[in-house]
């Protein structure tokens, strides 16, 4: 074998990543894509449990794609991330993707590998024929999962081409791209912004970013949020030794009554996956403690808490009256109560195998 020939199959640290994202039932698509069962469509299909996001926004949470078109790399390493993050692992600088796959390959590829996801269930005890049958033409993909979505160069294209195909869109995004977002030839359904820190250092010190200007660039992208004519939500994900304090609250308040987000969601950090060998199990807020903090915001900001969910220890604030916007037709709405209590969620759950 030639030098040449043995640089080809040697091991890279991109490929022996991906080989651990399929050993934890990730459904890898081309060179930096992938799909993944949501819990949630477990509980769904199982127990007619449905996700906070159809209680707050209408989602068939059978019907979601859980989907990632950038699936390892990220700029930041945040404390709290509960996925896999190569560079836990091995050696890792990649800070751009190594190819860029066709949107069109993508999309009919998330769709196929969901689709593969949820088959199982057909045979399974107790599953709804008529939602087993939806879950098999999805409705919705969370364009999330994990890395930095904003570093796929053809978001807008990938974007559009889920709504050619009659899916909305949820964008997640940590807000270190603002001139991604700000130039996106197609806008999502709804857009994410992500954040837990409430100043340069505590950034530095929890998120871990690549570089120290991505601060500055998040800020930005609060600063342009407003220009959006999709629903737009921040998520600020609450964690006891780190930003349950007057300081991050006041800070949030200053930054959210610019950003005029359409909705707030205060969530736990939940105390799960590789987060655990970072954080303490007493980093993970109660429900109560989630909601108090949310209901300091909404008091500061003239928002309205609309619904919580206790299950995922999330409360949701806009300034909406009612659920205007519904993007399914989930049997659940704001006012519903939870089918379970704060121990019945995302902690502590085992994923069923199917």
């Amino acid at each position: 074998m030639t030098m040449q020939s043995m640089d080809a199959v040697r091991p890279t640290p991109t490929r022996i990543a991906m080989e651990y994202l399929r050993k934890q039932k990730y459904h890898v698509i081309g060179g930096h894509s992938a799909v993944k069962k949501c819990y949630w469509v477990h509980k769904a299909l199982t127990e007619k449990h449905f996700c906070y996001k159809a209680k707050f926004y209408g989602i068939e949470t059978h019907r979601c794609i859980q989907f990632s078109p950038s699936v390892l790399w990220c700029w930041n390493r945040c404390l709290h991330c509960w996925r896999y993050r190569p560079s836990d692992r091995d050696r890792w600088d990649e800070v751009t993707l190594p190819s860029v796959d066709d949107p069109r390959y993508i999309v009919e590829m998330a769709i196929k590998e969901h689709r593969r996801t949820v088959s199982g269930y057909k045979m399974y005890p107790g599953v709804d024929r008529r939602m087993f049958e939806e879950a098999l033409n999805p409705k919705h993909v969370a364009i999330s999962l994990t890395g930095e979505a904003t570093l796929y160069p053809l978001l807008g294209d990938l974007i559009e081409e889920f709504h050619k195909r009659g899916l909305t869109t949820f964008l997640v995004t940590r807000g270190v791209r603002p001139e991604v977002l700000a130039n996106l030839s197609t806008e999502p359904t709804q857009l994410y912004v992500s954040i837990e820190a409430f100043s340069y250092e505590s950034y530095l010190r929890f998120n871990n970013p690549i570089a120290p200007t991505l601060w500055r660039r998040t800020l930005e992208t609060f600063e342009i949020l407003p220009s959006f004519t999709c629903p737009t939500v921040v998520r600020i994900t609450i964690v006891k030794s780190f930003n349950m304090h007057r300081e991050a609250i006041e800070f949030w308040t200053k930054l959210l009554s610019r950003a005029e987000p359409t909705y707030i969601e205060v969530k736990a950090y939940m105390h799960i996956g590789g987060s655990i060998e970072r954080l303490k199990r007493s980093d993970m807020p109660s429900h109560a403690e989630v909601r108090k903090v949310a209901e300091e915001l909404a008091k500061a900001l003239s928002y309205n808490i609309a619904s919580e969910s206790k299950p995922s220890r999330v409360v949701m604030l806009t300034k909406l009256k009612k659920p205007v916007i519904r993007y399914g037709n989930p049997p659940i709405s704001w006012h519903d109560p939870d089918p379970g209590d704060e121990y019945s969620g995302e902690y502590g759950a085992v994923e069923e195998i199917i």
